[in-house]
This record gives C-alpha cells, sequence and structure tokens, in this order.
C-alpha cells in the first residue's frame, strides 16, 4: 500500500487516510461525510513518502532540508509552518531531516542547510540555500504555481 496521511474529521473525530494523490484536495469524511480540509501542515518524509508524494502532487511542492542540530534551520520552522498554513489546497510542504536521510539530501546537492527546493511536477524549479521568511517562499510557491497552471 502507497502512503497515505491521517486526516482527522473535526465534525465527528473519525481518523480518514489520504493518499499522496489528494493531499492538496478539500475532500469528505470517510463516516460523517462533513468537508475535510486540505493538508495544512508540513509532512515529515523520508525517501519513500517523498518520492511517492512528489510523483503525485497536483500543486507545487515546497522542501525543506534541515537538521535538528541546525540554528537557523529551528528558526526557519515556524516560517515553514505558516506557509504550509497559508498555502493549502495550493501548494504542499515537505520537511526532509539530512542526518536521518542523506541520500536524499545528496540527490538535490544540498551542502547547505536549511535548505529549501520547489518541485513542480516532480522537477526543481528553484532551489536556494539560507535563512528565507514566509513570505519569499510563498512567492516561489506562487510563482510556480503560475507557471504550472500555463503547462498544464
Amino acid at each position: 500500500m502507497g502512503f497515505s496521511s491521517i486526516r482527522t474529521c473535526g465534525a465527528c473525530g473519525t481518523q480518514n487516510r489520504v493518499t499522496a494523490k489528494h493531499l492538496s484536495d478539500t475532500g469528505r469524511c470517510g463516516f460523517c461525510k462533513a468537508s475535510l480540509p486540505p493538508q495544512a501542515e508540513p509532512i515529515n518524509a523520508d525517501d519513500y513518502s517523498f518520492d511517492e508524494i512528489v510523483r503525485n502532487a497536483r500543486v507545487p511542492v515546497l522542501v525543506d532540508f534541515w537538521a535538528a542540530w541546525c540554528g537557523p534551520c529551528q528558526a526557519a520552522a515556524a516560517e515553514v509552518q505558516a506557509v504550509a498554513k497559508a498555502m493549502a489546497g495550493r501548494a504542499l510542504v515537505l520537511k526532509v531531516d539530512t542526518q536521518a536521510y542523506p541520500a536524499l539530501a545528496n540527490r538535490f546537492r544540498v551542502q547547505g542547510i536549511p535548505n529549501f527546493a520547489v518541485l513542480v511536477n516532480g522537477e526543481v524549479v528553484f532551489q536556494q540555500p539560507g535563512l528565507v521568511g514566509r513570505d519569499q517562499m510563498q512567492n516561489w510557491l506562487e510563482t510556480a504555481g503560475r507557471s504550472a497552471a500555463g503547462v498544464r
């Protein structure tokens, strides 16, 4: 079985399984049929979930490459969280712990953290190391979303 996220229904508390393809969608609770909002939190990705989410994403994906020992990464965490919430339904946000998943970091040639990448249709459209604010991250995603809309 592929990657899925658990989204708890705000109306009845039922836990609903959401596949990678539908993370950015507004769904319905399988029990009470109430609306389930799109993913609005960063997803901690591993090697497997990363590839499945990126492959199935219908919206731009912001990837935050970070490590627990990195002070600037810790400072970026609240900004990344805010972007995930602000862009829910229009983008997905993944966090990749470079200590736990160095192969992913190597694949994206991450040499310094924090490092941010934006992917559209599985391809990197922007990448930048260093601490940036939520406005910049959101701008990247909005620009990538507009570009992707023109391509599709």
